[in-house]
């Protein structure tokens, strides 16, 4: 037996555990105890949707899921005011905007970083300014122009979209399109569910813009169900479904999205 042979009679040793320190313990504690806090009042809204209206408010409150119907969720759905329809035109704005935010932030900041030109300072410091202008100061002179080009009441003022066809240079597109877009995935990702969150709770775009029914949004049909009645378990309801989008969207895009607002730069 060559000496490189391992003793049978030798103890096997095991892999090493990794040391559990008390610091850590007491830090998983604490993160456990706020993330309960923080998910407290969506588990109370949760139990409101699921019970009867004598039962969703009662006081003293009853923390247990006790008593739960799933009633509340057609009566305030389809029954009271048309959701599936504002449902679907949300799914169309956020759709567009999505698509529009992701064509022109990476192909805008693509240019910025790969091309040099005359005035190239001047437009990021313009750009990054624009950033500082929030929509309430933009929004009469906004609300004129879309009225002059009867965008009013259509969903073109929430969902501009980036004519890509018409840049040239299919080279720095393939560039783009096949190299940046994919090492750009976990900041897309990012930029994904924070455009979906903000166009899914927008309220003052489709205030201002949409003024007819047809072609209102769920925050708005949302808004419109709490100024009709008192029944507040209904209102719940209409809450979690409006909710649920987004959480599925969180979901999905979850892992992309730690990586996305961790990233700090790119390996070449």
């Amino acid at each position: 037996m060559s000496a490189s042979s391992a003793d049978p009679g030798a103890p096997r040793q095991r892999p090493g555990r990794p040391r559990v320190r008390g610091a850590d313990v007491v830090a998983l504690g604490l993160l456990t105890v706020a993330a309960l806090v923080m998910l407290m009042p969506l588990y109370l809204i949760l139990l409101a949707a699921l019970r009867p209206a004598e039962l969703a408010f009662a006081y003293p409150p009853d923390l247990l899921p006790t008593s739960l119907t799933l009633a509340n969720f057609p009566e305030a759905l389809f029954r009271l005011l048309p959701f599936p329809l504002y449902f679907r035109n949300t799914a169309i704005i956020a759709v567009l905007g999505i698509v529009g935010d992701l064509l022109s932030c990476s192909l805008v900041a693509y240019g910025f970083a790969r091309f040099r030109f005359p005035g190239r300072d001047i437009l990021f410091v313009v750009l990054l300014s624009t950033l500082m202008v929030p929509l309430i100061v933009r929004l009469v002179p906004l609300f004129v122009l879309f009225q002059q080009l009867g965008w009013i009441n259509t969903f073109l003022p929430l969902s501009e979209l980036v004519d890509a066809a018409r840049i040239d240079g299919a080279s720095e597109i393939g560039i783009w399109w096949r190299i940046m877009l994919p090492l750009s995935k976990p900041v897309l990702a990012a930029v994904t569910i924070f455009a979906f969150q903000n166009t899914w709770n927008d309220f003052l775009g489709p205030l201002v813009f949409l003024q007819k029914n047809d072609v209102r949004t769920v925050i708005l049909g949302l808004y419109g169900l709490m100024g009709m009645f008192a029944d507040w378990h209904l209102v719940m309801a209409a809450v979690v479904a409006t909710v649920l989008p987004m959480v599925v969207v969180f979901l999905a895009f979850q892992r992309f999205f730690v990586k996305g607002i961790s990233v700090t730069g790119l390996k070449g």
